[in-house]
């Protein structure tokens, strides 16, 4: 069959995406000024450049895709301090959007801050990342790309999930094997369950995890059924939200998603509040209730907007 038709049979279906999976149109900024004064002034211009190409240019998928098609992301790195020379303690940020469909308007899929980034980074060194060499001849070397390519992962997969049911499990398995294989040594950390609260062995294994599998629906239910609904169908896409909510808390309480959920709901306040502000008093009771489980730190604003 034609991609031509194949094409035109994806755009009836609804499931273009698919067909040309997005991969990534990301933006790098490196905030540097706590160590300016230390370092050569070329060091991170010239980092933010490789970053960006190699973030871009590089194939993270085997699927084809257009332009148009690209995951809206950023990477934000704060450098925090110079441990030795050419071995800085950054935090990292990250962000990816996802536009919906029939409206003007991108949708916040993935914020969060990641606080153990160790890497070491010289003038003209070259960007290289290996899956089946992820440890490098450098650990500390190796664990920026190890790093910066666990989460391209994590937001190809969590794009994926919003598109089709379970679709994004092959770069989550990805990231996984980027975790087993993490670099390992002095001063990196991040990748073993004991490092901190919030880390990289915890999301992918949020993700991954048998227990949490139904995490999976209620993205693709939250964002296709819902979001990308509420133009057309505004009722039954309300309802799939809030039940994609309902699901998410009863997720919650079995206290077995770790910081998942938290990562989920960031930066989600004006959206939700957005959609259900005019919604009937039992629909915004039941949201409330939902609400106080899974975002407690903005509970008093949900409250002022929907009650």
């Amino acid at each position: 069959m034609c991609k031509k038709l194949l094409f035109t049979i994806f755009l009836m279906s609804g499931a273009l995406h698919l067909l040309h999976a997005q991969e990534l149109a990301a933006s790098i900024i490196i905030q540097s000024n706590k160590v300016d004064n230390q370092v050569d002034p070329k060091i991170f211009p010239q980092l933010q450049i490789q970053l960006k190409d190699f973030i871009n240019q590089r194939k993270w998928s085997n699927e084809a895709f257009s332009s148009e098609e690209k995951i809206d992301c950023s990477f934000y790195i704060t450098i925090e301090s110079v441990v030795a020379p050419g071995v800085y303690d950054a935090k990292l940020s990250i962000v990816s959007n996802r536009p919906i469909h029939n409206a003007s308007y991108s949708s916040s899929v993935l914020n969060m801050q990641d606080a153990n980034f160790t890497f070491k980074y010289q003038l003209s060194q070259p960007i290289e990342f290996n899956e089946n060499r992820v440890q490098g001849a450098d650990p500390l070397q190796s664990n920026l790309t190890a790093t910066i390519a666990y989460y391209i992962y994590i937001i190809l997969g969590l794009d994926y999930d919003s598109f089709a049911p379970k679709a994004g499990m092959p770069y989550f398995n990805k990231a996984l094997n980027i975790l087993y294989n993490a670099p390992e040594g002095n001063g990196i950390s991040g990748w073993k369950s004991y490092d901190g609260q919030r880390n990289r062995f915890i999301l992918i294994d949020n993700l991954t995890k048998s227990s949490n599998d139904k995490v999976h629906d209620i993205i693709y239910s939250y964002y296709r059924e819902g979001l990308d609904q509420l133009t057309e169908k505004p009722e039954l896409a309300k309802s799939a939200i809030l039940n994609a909510l309902i699901n998410l808390q009863d997720m919650n309480e079995g206290a077995v998603s770790g910081m998942l959920i938290p990562i989920l709901m960031q930066a989600k306040f004006s959206e939700i509040a957005g959609i259900f502000s005019k919604s009937d008093k039992a629909t915004r009771k039941q949201l409330l209730i939902t609400l106080s489980s899974l975002d407690i730190a903005n509970i008093n604003m949900y409250k002022e907007k929907l009650e």
